[in-house]
C-alpha cells in the first residue's frame, strides 16, 4: 500500500480490486481526512501532519472506517457535507439523483477531490487519459460543476493522484470523453472484472 506526500497533505492507496484510495489534507496546523480506511501505518502519518479538524465521508457508499477513526480521534465526523467550517477548501455538490456525492475544491492550492465520479483505477480510467468518469456516471458525468475547475492536484477516491499540468488535462478529457468511451468500457469491461478478480 504505497502512501505518497504531495503539496495538499498525503494520500493512500489500497492494492485491492478497486484501488481504495484516501487522503489527509493538512493546512496551517489541522488536518482533515477523506474517506480514510484503516491500513498499515495510514492514520498515525495522516494524524501527525496537525490536529485532526474532521473526518470527511465524500460519496454515500464510502462509509469505509471513517466514523470509528473520527470516534478514535476524537474528531468530528462529517458525512456528506454541505460545508465544512474553517477548512481552507470548497465544498462541491456533484450529486445526481440519488447518487450522493460532494467534491472538495481548494482554491489556494488548486486541488480537487473527487470521490467516487471521477477516478484514475482502471475500471474508471478506460481511455487514453489517466483520468475516467465511473461507470455509472457515463452517461451523466458532473461536468456542471467541475468543468471550470483546472486543478494542479487532482485526487481521486479509487487510482492514485495525478498533480501538475496533467491534472487539468486529466479532469477535461475525463469529462469531455465519458460518453465517447462507453463503447470502449464495454468492450474492456471482461478484462476488468477478471483482473479484479484476480486481486481480491
Amino acid at each position: 500500500m504505497p502512501i505518497t506526500e504531495h503539496p495538499l497533505g498525503l494520500t493512500w492507496v489500497a492494492d485491492d480490486a478497486l484501488q481504495r484510495a484516501a487522503h489527509a489534507l493538512a493546512h496551517d496546523g489541522k488536518v482533515w481526512l477523506v474517506d480514510p480506511f484503516e491500513q498499515g501505518d495510514a492514520i498515525e502519518r495522516a494524524a501527525a501532519l496537525g490536529e485532526v479538524a474532521g473526518v470527511l465521508q465524500l460519496f454515500v457508499a464510502h462509509e469505509r472506517d471513517g466514523k470509528a477513526i473520527a470516534d478514535r480521534l476524537d474528531a468530528p465526523f462529517f458525512s456528506l457535507p454541505s460545508n465544512v467550517p474553517d477548512a481552507p477548501f470548497d465544498v462541491v455538490d456533484v450529486s445526481l439523483l440519488v447518487w450522493k456525492e460532494r467534491a472538495l475544491w481548494w482554491p489556494e492550492r488548486r486541488g480537487l477531490v473527487v470521490a467516487e465520479s471521477i477516478g484514475t483505477a482502471p475500471h474508471l480510467a478506460v481511455g487514453p487519459g489517466p483520468a475516467g468518469v465511473h461507470p455509472l456516471r457515463r452517461g451523466f458525468p458532473p461536468a456542471g460543476p467541475l468543468k471550470a475547475l483546472a486543478p494542479e492536484h487532482l485526487l481521486v477516491g479509487h487510482g492514485h493522484p495525478v498533480h501538475g499540468p496533467d491534472a487539468t488535462t486529466a479532469l477535461q478529457e475525463a469529462l469531455h470523453r465519458s460518453r465517447r468511451d462507453i463503447p470502449t468500457l464495454v468492450v474492456k469491461l471482461p478484462g476488468i472484472f477478471r483482473s479484479m478478480q484476480g486481486r481480491r
